[in-house]
This record gives C-alpha cells, structure tokens and sequence, in this order.
C-alpha cells in the first residue's frame, strides 16, 4: 500500500473551516493539514488543533499566506497604499513578477512562520503557499530562504502533477508544474525535502461526482505524494474571505462518507 498525504489546506481560515477540518483528522480521514496564521482566530483554533486525537498520525504545516487582500503580519509581497496582501492577479505574468519584493516575500513569510513556532511550540512539518504562490519567481527564493532559516527540516510543497495522469493535461495544472520546475531546483540546492507528486486541483465552480475526481487524483500517485483538498464547513466569516464556500461542505461529506476509504483501498493507497 502507498501511504499517501491527504492534506486539508485553509486550517484557521473560517471558525467553520477549521472545526470540518478536526473531525476529519479526530475521524482518520485526514493525515495534514495547512494551518494560516494571519487572522485573529489563527490562537484558538491552533490550540483546538493542538489538542485533536486521531488514530493516525498527521502532519501540521504552515500555509503561508501571500495573496487574498488580507493584512499581513509583517509586510505586503507589493507595496500599496493600504498595506494589504495583493490579490492573486496581480502577482500573474508577466508585470506582477515584477512587482514583487523579495525582501517583502522574505519578512512576511518570516513572521508567519515565527507565529507559528511561538503557537505550536514547534516548528511545522512542511511549509506550502495558499494559491501556490510559493512557487511564482521572486517568491520561490525569499520563501525557501526564510524556511532554510527557521524550519530547514520541514519539507516544502511543489505542485508538478504525476506524468501522463489526466490533470497532467490540463493547462493550469501543467503551468503549476512548469513552476514547480524551478521551485524544486532552488529546494534542491537549499538542502530542502519537497513531495513527489501533487494532485487535487479541480475547478471549483462545477458540481461533480468529488468521488470520481479523488479516484483520478489517486491514479498513479507514488509513494509520499501529495493530494490537495479544502474541506469545512462555511460560515459567514469564510463568505466573507473567500468565494470557495459550499463546495467545501461537498469535499467534507465525501471524506467523512463509506465511499472513501473503499476508494482509497481500490487504488491501493492508504493514510496510515
């Protein structure tokens, strides 16, 4: 059996996401999750964390949070006039490479990763970027630079799809590979671990069978890698922060349902 690593990003980003996110663990239908530092909930729901019981182990990683409009701990990856995190188009190519400030990049995910060991008592597991934005160019260096600095056991996520699965053709995902490209490179030469594979990237805005989409995310998938998920429950305050909200609900019923583990067991994968 290949043990695989079913991570649940967006910990602490909504009450609602983060309460979906530990009955999943507290139910073994998870083995990660990605925790985000920057709102004021970011303490209790990290002590809720903290205290969950799983009958597997699992993983805590940092998610760090460049992108969104929200306000950062330290300092915006783009100068503007109201101090906030930029939303993701406007770090897209060609222009927003250029606008990035890698001492920025560099401070901000600094102080989110100082938040997380004051919090935790620890350092994270593994250290991956909401919207994947620790792979962009004038990212992917300040990034891996400040985890070298202050996590350089952690390993770090990159987000090249397995060879000839089925989102290995598809557009978005075949740039976030090209991406992972260079990412895994400067990984490499940093001395730092990086998964195999990723998977789990959809297009949120179409109702589907999710338990089709999971098999095909675990098609091929080897030993260490990575499959994506963003389970919880919405609340007002996720509506409020983001537009991924009911589908959440969907992800959560699938993975708390009979029909995963026999999925999981189908393709010859396990959590454990």
């Amino acid at each position: 059996m290949r043990r695989v690593i079913l991570c649940a990003d967006d910990y602490a980003f909504s009450p609602g996401v983060s309460a979906g996110i530990r009955e999943l663990l507290a139910a073994g239908r998870l083995n990660a999750t990605s925790v985000m530092t920057i709102f004021p909930e970011f303490e209790t729901e990290a002590k809720a964390l903290a205290a969950v019981k799983s009958p597997i182990p699992f993983q805590i990683g940092l998610h760090a949070t460049l992108t969104g409009g929200f306000q950062p701990l330290s300092a915006a990856p783009i100068p503007s006039p109201h101090g906030r995190l930029p939303m993701s188009q406007q770090t897209w190519p060609p222009l927003g490479w250029f606008r990035i400030s890698g001492t920025r990049v560099k401070a901000e995910v600094s102080a989110q990763l100082k938040k997380f060991i004051r919090i935790f008592g620890r350092t994270p597991d593994y250290v991956d970027g909401h919207q994947h934005m620790q792979l962009m160019p004038g990212v992917r260096g300040p990034f891996l630079e400040a985890v070298k600095e202050l996590a350089p056991k952690a390993w770090v996520r990159q987000c090249a799809p397995v060879r000839w699965s089925d989102e290995f053709f598809d557009p978005k995902i075949r740039f976030l590979g090209f991406l992972s490209r260079g990412f895994r490179r400067k990984a490499r030469k940093a001395g730092l671990a990086f998964n195999p594979a990723f998977s789990g990237a959809y297009d949120y805005t179409r109702s589907g069978d999710f338990g089709a989409s999971f098999a095909g995310f675990l098609r091929g998938m080897p030993e260490g890698g990575v499959i994506m998920c963003h389970p919880g429950h919405p609340d007002d305050i996720l509506r409020s922060r983001d537009i991924l909200t009911d589908q959440r609900e969907k992800e959560f019923a699938f993975f708390m349902s009979g029909e995963m583990p026999r999925i999981l067991a189908a393709a010859g994968a396990t959590l454990a």
